[in-house]
Parts: structure tokens; sequence; C-alpha cells
């Protein structure tokens, strides 16, 4: 384990002791968040991806161990086990590098190697690897026995040379540099099934497509293999075969006579029919595994964004989903998302509706003293907006909101829980207000993948898509806090500690008991002892509390702290979070101790100035331009405000109120030379953008940004270093559009990158 930690430590440029401590307390149970949050002084004050980087990377160190064992004891149980193999398994630091040492004593199938020995021709193998003079006909003629099946000189020699050709192909140190060879100079090379080309005409960019393995990036790999599966497109990798042959050669062939005649016609064999394969599934699965961890990077990064967007907050909202034939569902909700009333109004289905549309809107918006109107952005947004608009409603704020996934949640147990008796149109109007008012809880509610800002979630590895967006929804929880008293138990689910079954019984304990007092009230919830409570309290909020702390970040752990420096000032705790030159007066030196330093201690001044204060971004009310509607409304020139709704490794998606998102690609995006939309853009933000094409037929917008360039995004979070790329070389082909589909437009988002 100790190992573990100096590897550990090495890749990730920190100390030792700040791995070993961190993988201690991962080991006792506690949580990215909580680590990160409340124990900084024990880890060095290693930040949440520092964290989450040395839990999976101890992880993988640890499943390469638990291999490495099972190998072992394999041989030993073969009785092949040599000191110098036992030697090479325990230094081989990566799980391929593991296998290709394992690959020759592994158990398998009957191959034509494997007949060949059964035969009795390993000898005759031996001796042609030799490359004597010898004349390999004569020799061969040797092993001749039919009841063996050896029935000529030939036989035995094609035997021969399978036994050769297997041993080459499961050469360690061949296949690391044949890998070597697919990866540097291997070329992705796509072309449409004969007869496909219509019914794959989404795929067109791809139907004659080359592109060297290193540079292409993840999109376009999951774009082809999408091709591949869906049967429209033929994917092959191929390296310069006689490149790689000669390679094999150079390593093999160390004479010149009859018997290296005979080792080179197995290296041929050898290459084409059982190392060529094999690399090409491995490179397969090395890229796809690339690919992979980009678009999931992404993707969280988005459904992050997207998460942590502005709340409006506790404000009496109606909410309208909006429709043409079907009507528009309408819902009137208090500040705390409880839903007052529900109805539908028909505004485009003819006058005389729209007029009775007219007087319901108006009387629900009296009514109910509406403060704010939220509009689903779906078929029919844009016209209920203008129609809504129209009505010049007083002091109400009209916001279009993204209803990606609302569906999704109206037929899930989760709403049928809320809300059984009421149908799935009425269910989905409320969790469009409610994403108004807080999106953040309002999502947790749906899953991550079904939010908006997905593109292939369904093609990538799906166990570590969902530990990423776990991870995701996670860290925004505790990062934004949770009110006890009025959280969902789905919100209260993603608490550090907490789970499924606790945040069950923290609902259960409110019902029955009325609403928490304090923080330590938790601690009489069921089966919810003192290491949850530990991991899940700082990150609870109780407005209105007994105990001022408890509306506060601190950890209920240092409340002895804050009442000792309150008590030295002579004042009360509520006046030392309500003065800021008492809590400037404070000596912290004074406090610290071999388990509190200065960071928890600025930490804890911090809070008592702003006690649960929420980090997200102020709300800001924004419109569309008026009169653009469609896509046919749109003409190459206009400047229009819009809404970034996703971010990709070629640019970034954006809401113009035209029902179709157009595409700001990477280069469009800024004067200056950048290699990720991020470091400009993010999910939510507002842009000016200026529309330079429109393909009706294809439904595909191509926007910019260069004459409007917004300022750099602000990160909150530290910035994993920039891993340095190989320079890519002139790509073979015009590069294509990115592929879009008409039901689903192409969205994505992450983390930060995950330890690799």
């Amino acid at each position: 384990m100790k190992s573990f930690y100096k590897k550990i430590a090495a890749e990730l440029s920190i100390a030792e002791k700040q791995v070993s401590a961190t993988v201690e307390l991962l080991d006792e149970g506690a949580t990215v968040p909580f680590i990160s949050r409340y124990r900084k002084e024990m880890t060095g004050t290693l930040d949440e991806v520092q964290v989450a980087a040395i839990r999976d990377r101890v992880q993988q160190l640890r499943d390469l161990d638990k291999r490495r064992e099972a190998i072992l004891k394999s041989l030993t149980d073969m009785g092949k086990l040599t000191p110098e193999l036992e030697k090479q398994i325990n230094e081989a630091e990566t799980m391929v590098a593991l296998e290709d040492i394992y690959l020759p004593y592994r158990p398998k199938r009957k191959t034509r190697a494997t007949t060949a020995r059964e035969k009795g021709l390993q000898p005759l193998a031996d001796l042609l690897m030799e490359q004597k003079r010898i004349d390999p006909e004569t020799e061969a003629a040797k092993y001749i026995d039919e009841e063996k099946g050896v029935k000529t000189f030939e036989e035995a020699l094609a035997g021969a040379r399978d036994i050769i050709a297997e041993f080459i192909s499961e050469n360690a140190e061949m296949r690391t540099q044949m890998r070597s060879l697919f990866i540097e100079k291997g070329t992705f090379q796509s072309k449409v099934v004969e007869g496909k080309e219509q019914e794959g005409i989404k795929y067109k960019d791809y139907f004659d497509w080359t592109e060297p393995v290193k540079s292409v990036p993840s999109h376009r790999i999951l774009a082809m293999r999408r091709g591949e599966k869906e049967e429209i497109l033929w994917l092959d990798i191929k390296p310069a075969e006689e490149e790689a042959i000669d390679l094999l050669e150079k390593a093999f062939v160390i004479g010149n006579n009859p018997s290296a005649d005979q080792v080179k016609q197995a290296v041929t064999d050898g290459y084409k029919r059982l190392l060529k394969p094999s690399m090409e599934t491995e490179v397969r699965l090395f890229t796809k595994k690339k690919a992979d961890e980009e678009a999931i990077r992404v993707f969280a990064e988005n459904a992050r964004q997207l998460l942590l967007g502005a709340p409006l907050g506790q404000k009496r909202t109606m909410a309208i989903d909006p429709g043409f034939r079907t009507g528009c569902k309408v819902v009137c909700l208090d500040e705390q998302g409880k839903l007052l009333e529900y109805t539908a109004i028909f505004p485009h289905t003819g006058l005389g509706q729209a007029k009775e549309a007219d007087k319901t809107t108006r009387y629900l918006f009296e009514k109910y003293n509406i403060e704010a109107i939220a509009i689903g952005n779906g078929t029919a947004g844009r016209e209920t907006e203008v129609f809504v608009r129209n009505l010049n409603l007083p002091n109400a704020a009209i916001v279009m909101v993204n209803e990606s996934g609302a569906s999704i949640y109206s037929a899930s147990d989760v709403a049928r829980e809320e809300f059984p008796d009421k149908d799935i149109t009425v269910r989905g109007a409320v969790s469009i207000g409610r994403r108004l008012m807080d999106p953040l809880a309002e999502l947790v509610k749906i899953d991550p993948k079904s939010i908006g800002v997905g593109q292939y979630q369904h093609d990538v590895d799906q166990t570590k898509l969902q530990t990423s967006l776990d991870d995701t929804v996670m860290s925004c929880v505790n990062a934004v806090g949770v009110e006890l008293n009025t959280a969902s138990k789905q919100i209260l689910a993603y608490v550090s500690g907490l789970g499924p079954q606790l945040a069950q019984n923290i609902v259960d304990y409110r019902d029955q008991n009325g609403a928490f007092k304090r923080r330590d009230q938790l601690k009489k919830v069921s089966r919810l002892g003192d290491k949850a409570f530990e991991q899940a309290a700082g990150f609870l909020r109780i407005h209105h509390a007994e105990n001022p702390l408890d509306t506060s970040a601190v950890h209920p752990e240092r409340y002895a702290l804050v009442e000792q420096m309150a008590k030295d000032l002579k004042c009360s705790v509520k006046d030392l979070m309500g003065d800021d030159k008492l809590r400037k007066s404070i000596p912290l030196l004074k406090y610290t101790s071999d388990t509190v330093g200065l960071p928890t201690l600025n930490d804890i001044i911090a809070e008592l100035a702003k006690p649960g204060r929420d980090p997200r971004e102020q709300f800001e009310a924004f419109s569309f331009t008026e009169g653009v509607n469609a896509i046919g409304d749109l003409k190459i020139g206009m400047k229009l405000p819009g809404i970034v709704t996703n971010i990709t490794n070629f640019g970034a998606f954006v809401d113009i109120g035209v029902h179709q998102d157009g595409l700001i690609h990477l280069s469009q995006i800024t004067n200056r030379f950048i290699k990720d939309a991020n470091e400009v853009l993010k999910v939510a933000q507002k842009v000016e953008v200026t529309v330079t094409d429109v393909d009706i037929n294809r439904k595909r917008i191509a926007l910019s940004m260069k004459e409007n360039e917004p300022k750099p995004v602000e990160r909150e979070r530290r910035e994993p270093a920039k891993v340095q790329r190989p320079a890519q070389k002139p790509v073979f082909n015009k590069r294509p559009e990115p592929l879009v589909e008409s039901d689903l437009q192409i969205k994505l988002a992450a983390l930060k990158d995950k330890f690799r």
C-alpha cells in the first residue's frame, strides 16, 4: 500500500503524506466533498478534483494488484512460475503489460498452434526458430506420423509455422511495439455499407473518411462507432502493413536461408491472422475508452453548470407547458413550489379560445399574486411566450425554461409519488416552474443522462458515466447546501454521508415530529449514526434555527471553537456573525491546534460573515428577439441574443428561440485560439451571436461570436493541469460537421478531468 502512496504522489505532484491521509479517510467511509471541505489540515488542503483523483487511482492500483495475485496463483498452479517470470509480473505497472506477460500461459481455446503441439511439432518449430543452415523439408519429414495426423512434410512445416506465428503474436515486447505502431501510425477508415447511403444520410460525412488514430477527436470516434453499430458504416483500423511486418521480421528473422524463409512466412501469417486482429481490437478498446473519458468529462462539466444555474428563488410562480392542438397546461405554485391550482388554456387554436385563455391567465395571475411566469421552451414555446407578453401583466418576470427531461420526470416514480392523482402534463408543468425557482432541487429528481446535456450518452461506458454524474450531482448539492426542513428526499440522498434510505428516514422523522430546530436532532433519525452525522451535518442548513450556527456551513464539531471566540470577545455568537469589526479582531493564530489550522479557521470566518450563502450566480431575466420564432425567420447576418445549452469539444450549442439550437464552432467562439469552449463559455450563459449559415433541410444553424466575444468564464474550482497532447497532423479529409439528430440536439457534460 505504501508503494501506492509514493506512486500516486509522484503522478499528482503532491506530498506522499497527503495521499496517505486521503486514502485513510476514504477507507473510513468519508466522502469526497466532506474530505475537501472539512479535513483540509489532514490532506494539506486538497480540493475535490485531487481527492477524487486519489480515490480513482487507488482503486485502479488495487484492481491491478488483485489481478496480479490471481495471475501469480494461476501460474503457480500450472507449475510455470519461474523467478524471472515472477519478477516481470511484479514489475508490471499497467493492466495491459500484465496481461501481455500472462498471455502465452493463459488457458485458451484450441488453436492451430495447440493442435500442432499435440502432433509433436514443437521441436521442429524450435529448430526453425534457430534459423540454422538446414534443409527444412528433410527435417520436417522426420515428423511424419499418420497416427498423429501428420501425413506429409508440408503438413509438418505448416504446423511448425503455426506454433511460431502464435509465439510471435504473444511476445510481450513485440505486442508493446506493435500497439505503439497502431496508435502512432494507424488510421481510422470508415466507408458506407453498400446500399445504405439514403438510410444513413446523417452519417454522410463518414461515407469515405480517413483520419490518424492518434489525432481523431472523441466525438468522431463515437459517431463512427455508432454508424458501425447501426450497420450504416464499415469501420477499420489500419497501420502501414509493410512497416508492421518489417518490424516483426527485424525482431525474429536473424538469418538468410531456408529456415529463415519459414520464419518469414510465419511472421506474415502471425501478423495477418493473429496480431493484426488482436491489435485492432485493443486499439478500438483504447480509443473507445479515451473517447468515453472525454465525452463523460464534457458531459459532467455541462451537467455541473446546468445544476448550478442561477435560481429565481422563492417566488409565487405560474408555469406553462406549451402546446398547439392539445393546449397549454398551466399550474400555479407557491413560494415553496407547492401546487395550488392547475388548468389548461388554448391560446393557439382559435380566436374564441384565445380570448378565454387571456381571461383565465389574468385571473390566475391576480388570484395568486404571481411574481414570475415560467414557459417551457418546447413545441409552441415561443408562441406562448408572445401570447403571455402581450397580456402586459404587471411586475412579472417572464422566463423561457429549458424543459429537457421534464417528460422523463412526469412519468417517473418520483412524480407519481408526489402527484399520484395528477396526469403527466400537470407534473411536467410543475417541474418547469420548479426548475425556474431552483434548478438544482428539481433536476436531482431526474436521471442526469436525461437533463438535456447529452451527446452519445448511450454509447459510452454506462458505469463510468453514472459514477461521474453521481460525483457531479453530489458535488453540486454539497457545494450549495441543503435546507433540512424543506428538501425533498431526492436531494437529501445526495448529501454527504446519507443516501436514499437515510434521506427517506429524515423525511419520515420530519413528517412525524415537525421541523428540525437543531442539527443535533438528526441523531434521533432512525439508523442515522455518528458517522453519517459527521459526514452530513455541515452540508445541512436550518433557517431560523435555535443555534445561529445551524444556518451556516460551520461544522458542529467546531461550534465549541466559535463559542470560545465569542466568549473571548465578550459577545454572543449571533453578535459575532453580525459584526464585521468583531470578526476582523479575532486573532486566528490563537485558535490553531493539531487538528485546526488557518484553512479551517478562514472558512469559519467566511461562513460567519455570510452564513449559508448560496454560491450560485444571481438570477437575471432574459428574452429572445421578438418576431424570430422559427428557423425560417433567420437571415444570415442577424445578431441575436441566445443562451448556451451545451458545450462540446468542437464548439457550443446556443438556443436562439427558434426550436433548433445553433452551433458555434470552436473556431467561431473567439478571435484567439482556444482548445476548449469552456475557456470562454459555460452552460446557461447569455450571449449575443451572429447567424452565419442556415440549412433548413438539415435543420442546422451556424453561429459566430467573434464580434461579440464574452469575457472568459471565472471558475470557482481549481483547474487541473493541462495535459500535453501530441501535435495533430493534417487530417486526410475535410473535417465533417458534428453529427446532429433532429430529435436529439447533440449536447454533452462532466466533472473536472478524471485522473488518467
